[in-house]
């Protein structure tokens, strides 16, 4: 049973609750239903900035994996029943798609926006996959902006937020957009909204104290691109100055949340200068580079507003490129990717993408 508990955060759980008691009421099963956040459905979200007394007293985000998150038995559909002269019905499984966004650099590091569907090849571990769809313009995202919050941070928070905000003003006007602020606990400060003024007031919700449980943040940010948007393309922004020394999560089960087939795309900035250890630049690398995207790490504060730039910039021109793997029944739990482009005019090119995505159950 769902409960408040369980919910990576807990205003959310009204609508979770909602949305499975109209799952077990109707007569089947849609695969593309998808938990409606609070503030898309216009509901208010009852969310209190981050040293609020209402939150600061018991509503941090839990970043614990749930029962809730756990994979639904996958369901009939009309087309996967085979019924038998025995009258007996056979499941079958459908083929679920994997979705790549990849950016593509030449020789020199710029940027490559102009190929065709003819220039990729995808190679899931090791064997070439057929590419089923492809997509080359700009399109809406959701995306998350998970920034640290400790005390260490409160000096850095204003040209942070200016920042951000040259990154969300840069974006798609259809984007949807949310705010979690991180020290000890996780707090969602603005759920998903393109309204500039919103995000502003959620980027300077600063009580700056406290640890720095960046793990947690990044799985619970991770739960709500997946259950809280339809949109297809997932990004998450993680701002911090130090690493992670009170999260219940480890680096490995954050990064297996983080690779799942459609999961988000990680850029990482690390604000060198607070005492950010070897291990803490690692991280962040490792939690970007495994999901296709970025990590930084400025000298200077002064240097993230050019980041953010960049960062927007390369959100803009990616390409979509999604197949269907076969020999799924047959298959480890993780899977290898490796893209490859190629295409008269260009030297040697370069494409950046997830490294591989867990497979079924044990993306979970």
């Amino acid at each position: 049973m769902l409960s408040a508990a369980s919910c990576p955060f807990r205003w959310a759980c009204t609508a979770a609750l909602s949305f499975f008691l109209a799952v077990f009421a109707s007569s089947g099963w849609a695969q593309d239903n998808v938990l409606q956040s609070p503030a898309s459905s216009g509901a208010s979200t009852g969310v209190q900035p981050a040293q609020a007394p209402a939150q600061s007293q018991g509503n941090p985000a839990q970043a614990t994996s749930s029962p809730e998150s756990q994979p639904q038995a996958q369901q009939p559909t009309q087309g996967d029943q085979n019924s038998g002269d025995s009258g007996m019905f056979v499941f079958k499984k459908q083929v679920e798609e994997v979705v790549l966004h990849a950016t593509v650099f030449d020789e020199q590091r710029r940027l490559v926006t102009g190929l065709e569907k003819s220039a990729f090849t995808v190679f899931e571990n090791g064997n070439s996959e057929l590419i089923t769809s492809f997509r080359r313009e700009d399109v809406p995202v959701a995306i998350g902006i998970v920034v640290d919050n400790s005390g260490s941070m409160r000096d850095k928070r204003d040209e942070v937020g200016k920042a951000v905000l040259n990154l969300i003003r840069a974006s798609n006007s259809q984007d949807q957009v949310f705010v979690v602020n991180f020290g000890r606990n996780s707090y969602l400060d603005q759920d998903f909204t393109s309204d500039v003024n919103l995000l502003q007031a959620a980027l300077h919700q600063v009580s700056a104290k406290g640890s720095t449980a960046l793990y947690d943040a990044v799985v619970a940010s991770s739960l709500h691109l997946e259950r809280g948007s339809p949109l297809d393309k997932k990004v998450l922004l993680v701002i911090t100055d130090g690493e992670d020394n009170m999260s219940q999560e480890t680096l490995q089960e954050a990064a297996r949340r983080l690779q799942q087939p459609n999961g988000p795309t990680v850029y990482a900035i690390g604000l060198l200068g607070s005492g950010m250890q070897k291990s803490g630049r690692e991280a962040l690398q490792q939690l970007a580079a495994e999901t296709g995207g970025v990590a930084y790490f400025p000298d200077s504060i002064d240097q993230v507003d050019s980041i953010t730039r960049t960062i927007a910039h390369d959100i803009r021109s990616q390409y979509r490129i999604a197949y269907k793997p076969h020999n799924q029944n047959e298959k480890p739990e993780y899977q290898g990717l490796r893209v490859e482009a190629s295409f008269p005019g260009y030297g040697k090119l370069t494409v950046r993408t997830k490294s591989g995505y867990y497979s079924g159950n044990s993306a979970r």
